[in-house]
């Protein structure tokens, strides 16, 4: 049998019992462990970590845990300053996340979201699309096909949202309204006398400018709700800096 000792600095003590956060936890296994199935027994998935020490020196997930080894375990960085800045960063979400995909599509983000994706799904896309996968079920980032994700602690939208921003350093990268926000799709301009004879008699008589989504064909416009979602926009961004 191995004994070895973990340790989880930062967010990744979110992961653990109240009684393990902070302390070095001793564990007894079989031989022949790599530090990445190690650390996902204890809870945490390998996407929310960063870098490893054993014993002081760096390794990868691919590690095998020996007798004796203390191992540390850091949180994952600035997920933009891996990838440059000037990488757009894109999301696909869970089941669970509905209302965040809205937000982050209103904020111009994009993201894909569909409420019936399969977990297989999820992780082939987060993969093959290079997007990060944004779940409330720690075991989905656990797939070794997942290289990017992030588990959403909290449980109410607006908090979610804004933690997420804060996660990936966007609030410089919000650009609210491109993309509709029941698709994902890039607005377009699109002329009054296009859509007119789609538009209810109010919206014909006080509105003027238009956007609709090529891929859903949803019409546009700066009505009553507009300002009620720039608030929530600035409200939000407020909170994010704090």
């Amino acid at each position: 049998m191995v004994k070895a000792t973990f340790s989880f600095v930062g967010k990744l003590n979110d992961f653990l019992r109240e009684q393990d956060k902070g302390t070095a936890i001793p564990c007894t296994f079989n031989s022949d462990q790599s530090v990445k199935h190690m650390i996902e027994s204890l809870g945490i998935p390998h996407t929310e970590v960063g870098s490893i020490l054993v014993n002081g020196e760096a390794v990868d997930f691919s590690y095998l845990v020996g007798d004796g080894d203390h191992v540390e375990a850091y949180p994952q960085g600035n997920y933009l300053s891996d990838k440059g800045q000037n990488h757009e960063p894109r999301f696909v979400l869970d089941i669970h996340l509905g209302r965040l995909a809205h937000y982050l599509r209103m904020l111009g983000f994009d993201t894909l979201y569909r409420n019936d994706y399969h977990d297989d799904e999820l992780a082939d896309l987060s993969a093959v699309e290079d997007r990060i996968l944004l779940t409330r079920d720690r075991r989905l980032l656990m797939r070794n096909q997942v290289q990017r994700g992030y588990w959403v602690r909290h449980k109410i939208p607006r908090q979610q949202i804004v933690e997420v921003l804060r996660r990936y350093d966007l609030c410089n990268r919000v650009s609210p309204f491109r993309r509709c926000i029941h698709c994902n799709g890039l607005l377009q301009p699109i002329s009054k006398e296009e859509v007119l004879h789609r538009l209810e008699p109010l919206t014909k008589k006080y509105y003027q400018q238009f956007r609709i989504c090529p891929d859903c064909e949803r019409i546009f416009w700066q009505g009553s709700h507009y300002e009620r979602m720039l608030q929530f926009i600035d409200q939000v961004m407020v909170e994010a800096r704090q």
